[in-house]
């Protein structure tokens, strides 16, 4: 029997208010697809959009889905890159944006308790005002909101001082597949070893496991000082014995990432725009390594001159400022000449995609070489290799293997596909991981998860199977079949 969800708005509608039910089908087509590669034709419109704006909501959507036994996916600012917030079965759609509130901050405990839906930027907006700072900073958190940050974990560009976005939540409340309201982890610390860290189950789970609508983060006082730096190396591996260097002279580094000459020519889009010329880097360049340091102003000084000093000991070539500050525009402040901005204006013809892996540190420079290969034997055309670095004080890596896509032509997406599959099954033969900030989404969904996890996958599977028993959460992401990837193929 067909799903009557013309019954269902109306009953979600009866409870929470029609105003925030929309079923029309140009209120839907803006859920339909988020930033992942796939035709540009291609739409996946859920059945249903409702944008409740509290928990008590939320759990009675999910009790009425749970019910009737049909899909909930939730949503923050649709900016992932491998269809985790796509509606790929229909269904209900979630939008936490109108979930949008600080419900408390303690300045005393520097804490703030906050909706899901609020987005990075409104929030360090309002952090602003009492001198405070939360230091999570994706490039997408103009859009990017806090529960979407939470169940995607996606980068930062502070990781290597403040961590992925884990090390930030205390606690959350979470509305589970049943509908029930559940709150996981602390209050206002986050050191316990009492029961189990169950909120951190939550990190990275994509919808699947349910809907997060409050969290409790740790904030910081705001700094005085920040510098930006950028040294060019002739390998990667160079570049990873700088930082590992700074890291042991007891520096506190702010912010580490290291990219290769097309990437850099990429994010120094504003640069070119600027001086109608590209940006130059010294001859031979494999490697640039970007770093940043906050604080004091003395201490500022004082870390900058000792990292750029291990740097110089290790043939690096210190980058002109000018050059350094298009690439910070790019990265962190985001503000741009009109309609100029390296994203979409270098999108227009062709997309961005990337194959997201974490790659020891040590194989860095063979991972470049690999991506090359790879990206060459599936004729992608290559955008650049970047190395985000995100665990506190030591050189873990995020990498962004990214190359261009043209979304009108099927088959450059199957081979860009092929070639993500590639390098995802490479990072795991090297002790690597096959997905990094991106997440499984419907990208990998099971294929590379079940290899990845082989030893654990019962265990995964059992978890999914108690916060949701019916698996009506985000159906379609990181269990089943994929859709674009088939092992064996």
């Amino acid at each position: 029997m067909a799903t009557n969800y013309s019954l269902i708005a109306k009953e979600i509608a009866d409870i929470i208010g029609a105003d925030k039910v929309f079923t029309e089908i140009h209120e839907r087509m803006a859920y339909s697809r988020d930033w992942s590669v796939r035709p540009f034709n291609e739409l996946s419109l859920p059945d249903i959009v409702v944008r409740p704006t509290s928990t008590e909501d939320v759990a009675v959507i999910v009790r009425i889905a749970y019910r009737h036994g049909v899909p909930v996916i939730p949503c923050g600012g649709l900016t992932g890159m491998v269809g985790g917030a796509v509606p790929t079965f229909g269904g209900i759609m979630i939008d936490t944006r109108g979930m949008n509130k600080i419900l408390e901050l303690d300045t005393d405990n520097l804490t703030v308790t906050v909706q899901a839906g609020i987005t990075i930027s409104k929030l360090n907006s309002e952090l602003e005002k009492y001198g405070l700072w939360f230091p999570h900073d994706p490039e997408s958190k103009q859009a990017a909101t806090i529960g979407a940050s939470i169940a995607t974990r996606n980068d930062s560009t502070f990781g290597i001082k403040y961590g992925k976005i884990e090390q930030a939540v205390i606690g959350l409340v979470l509305v589970d597949g049943v509908g029930e309201i559940v709150r996981l982890g602390q209050r206002k610390t986050l050191i316990s070893s009492s029961g189990y860290r169950l909120h951190w189950l939550l990190i990275g789970s994509e919808g699947t496991l349910g809907v997060i609508t409050e969290v409790t983060l740790r904030i910081f006082p705001k700094f005085k000082e920040r510098c930006v730096d950028m040294v060019a190396f002739k390998t990667f591996a160079d570049a990873v014995k700088a930082v590992n260097r700074i890291v042991q002279a007891g520096l506190s580094i702010e912010s580490v990432n290291i990219m290769c000459s097309s990437r850099f020519q990429y994010y120094t889009h504003a640069y070119r725009v600027k001086y109608g010329r590209e940006a130059k880097i010294p001859p031979g360049t494999k490697a640039i390594l970007c770093i940043t340091f906050n604080g004091d102003d003395e201490v500022v000084g004082f870390s900058r001159n000792y990292a750029l000093k291990i740097c110089r000991e290790l043939e690096g070539k210190v980058i002109e400022e000018e050059i350094v500050n298009a690439w910070w525009t790019s990265k962190h402040i985001l503000k741009f000449e009109p309609g100029k901005q390296k994203w979409p204006d270098s999108q227009r013809a062709e997309r961005f995609g990337a194959a997201d892996a974490s790659i020891p540190m040590g194989r860095l420079d063979e991972a470049y070489e690999k991506f090359r290969e790879v990206a060459l034997k599936n004729g992608l055309k290559i955008l650049g290799m970047n190395v985000y670095v995100q665990a506190p004080y030591s050189l873990h890596t995020s990498v962004s293997f990214a190359v261009y896509v043209n979304d009108k032509d099927l088959d450059n997406i199957k081979r860009f596909y092929n070639y993500v599959k590639e390098m995802g099954l490479y990072a795991l033969s090297i002790g690597g991981s096959s997905t990094s900030y991106q997440g499984d989404g419907e990208k990998y969904a099971g294929a590379l998860c079940e290899i990845e996890h082989k030893d654990s996958l019962k265990l995964i599977s059992s978890i999914k199977s108690i916060f949701d028993p019916k698996h009506i959460m985000n159906p379609g992401k990181k269990f089943g079949p994929s859709k674009w990837i088939k092992i064996g193929d």
